[in-house]
C-alpha cells in the first residue's frame, strides 16, 4: 500500500480566474484556435481482460471498454476520423483535431501495430496531435521510444488509468498494477516531450476523503502535466453493479461528489491541465446514480461549490512536496 502525504495546507496566494486551467484554455493557448478531440476505436484489446494479467476486468468496466465502439462496427480509423470529423466541424466549427486513442490498451500491440494506428491517425492533414489512453504497465521502454518519435513533431499526450495512489484500492478495484507501475511509466517517459494525463476516480470502495486528496497530492509530486477526475457510477453487468445490488456498495451522492471535487482540485498544482470534472456514463447501461447523466447541471455545481467554498486549483498545493 503507497503511503499517505500529510495533507498539509499552506497559506494561500490570492485565488486566480479562472479557478482552474481547464482543458479547452490549454488547446486554444497551444494551437491559437478552437481545437476538438476525435475519440478512435483501434480495435485493440486489454491485458486485464485477455488473460495476460486477468480475464475480468475492472469491477467498474463492462466488456464494451470505454469510447466509441465504431470498430465493431467495421469502420477504419481513417473512416472513422472523416465521420467523425464532419459532425464536429458543423456543430463546432473547428477545423483542426487532436486524434484520442480512447477503447481499451492503445499501447498493448507489436510496435509495428501502433506505429501503423498512429501513422494512420497523422496521416489526416487536420489531424495535429494525439491523446493515447492507456495501462501505467502498458508503456514498455519500447513503447516510450515511439511516442517520443512522434513528440518531435506533435503534440503527443500518454493518458495513464491510475484511478487511486493506494495499492490496496487497485487491488480490490481489480487494476492488476500498483501505483509504482504508475511511477515507472511517469519516469520512462520524463523529458521525451510526451506530456502525461492521470485519470483518477472518486468515491472508490473502501477510500477516504483522506485517501483521494493523497492521490491528488501523490499526482503533484510527479512529473504529471494533467489529470482527468471521473465519478465512480455502476454499469449494468460489472462486479461493481453486483456489488451495488448485493447492498455492498453506494455510490456517491451529487453534493459529496461536488465538494471531493473542489478539494481535489485544491491539492493539485496550478500548471497541471483538467481535463475532466467528471465522466460521460452511457445511459442505457447505468444503474446508479442517475444524477451522473446531469453532466451540465454537475459542472455548474463543481464551479458554483469552488465560488461559494473561495476554492482554486493549487490552492491547498505545497511546493515542499514536488518531486
Amino acid at each position: 500500500m503507497t503511503s499517505n502525504p500529510t495533507r498539509t495546507r499552506p497559506t494561500a496566494v490570492n485565488q486566480p480566474t479562472p479557478r482552474y486551467y481547464d482543458f479547452k484554455t490549454y488547446l486554444t493557448r497551444t494551437f491559437g484556435c478552437k481545437i476538438h478531440r476525435i475519440s478512435l476505436d483501434a480495435h485493440l484489446s486489454c491485458p486485464n481482460r485477455d488473460g495476460t494479467v486477468s480475464t475480468l476486468g475492472c469491477i467498474f468496466c463492462d466488456d464494451h471498454g470505454s469510447g466509441t465502439g465504431l470498430a465493431r462496427q467495421g469502420l477504419s480509423l481513417t473512416e472513422q476520423i472523416r465521420t467523425l470529423k464532419q459532425g464536429l466541424s458543423r456543430r463546432f466549427k473547428v477545423s483542426k483535431f487532436v486524434a484520442y486513442f480512447q477503447s481499451y490498451t492503445n499501447t498493448y500491440a507489436p510496435m509495428p501495430r501502433l506505429r501503423q494506428l498512429y501513422d494512420e491517425a497523422l496521416a489526416d492533414p487536420d489531424i495535429v496531435g494525439l491523446f493515447i489512453g492507456t495501462r501505467p504497465d502498458c508503456v514498455s521502454p519500447e513503447v516510450a521510444a515511439l511516442l517520443a518519435e512522434y513528440a518531435r513533431t506533435h503534440l503527443v499526450w500518454l493518458e495513464l488509468g491510475l484511478q487511486s495512489a493506494h495499492d490496496r484500492t487497485l487491488a480490490l478495484i481489480n487494476r492488476g498494477h500498483t501505483f509504482a507501475d504508475f511511477v515507472t511509466a511517469v519516469t520512462r517517459l520524463q523529458g521525451t516531450g510526451v506530456q502525461i494525463c492521470a485519470h483518477v476516480i472518486l468515491g472508490l470502495p473502501g477510500e477516504s476523503a483522506d485517501d483521494m486528496m493523497a492521490t491528488a497530492q501523490h499526482l503533484s509530486a510527479l512529473p504529471v502535466a494533467g489529470v482527468k477526475i471521473h465519478l465512480l457510477y455502476i454499469v449494468k453487468g460489472t462486479a461493481l453493479d453486483q456489488m451495488y445490488l448485493r447492498g455492498e456498495y453506494q455510490p456517491l451522492t451529487r453534493a459529496a461528489y461536488v465538494r471531493l471535487v473542489g478539494d481535489f482540485l485544491g491539492y493539485l498544482r496550478p500548471e497541471m491541465v483538467v481535463m475532466r470534472l467528471t465522466g460521460d456514463p452511457p445511459r442505457e447501461f447505468l444503474r446508479a446514480p442517475t444524477w451522473a447523466l446531469e453532466k451540465q447541471r454537475n459542472l455548474e455545481e463543481i464551479k458554483g461549490d469552488l465560488t461559494e467554498r473561495d476554492l482554486w486549483q493549487g490552492k491547498f498545493y505545497d511546493v515542499s512536496t514536488r518531486g
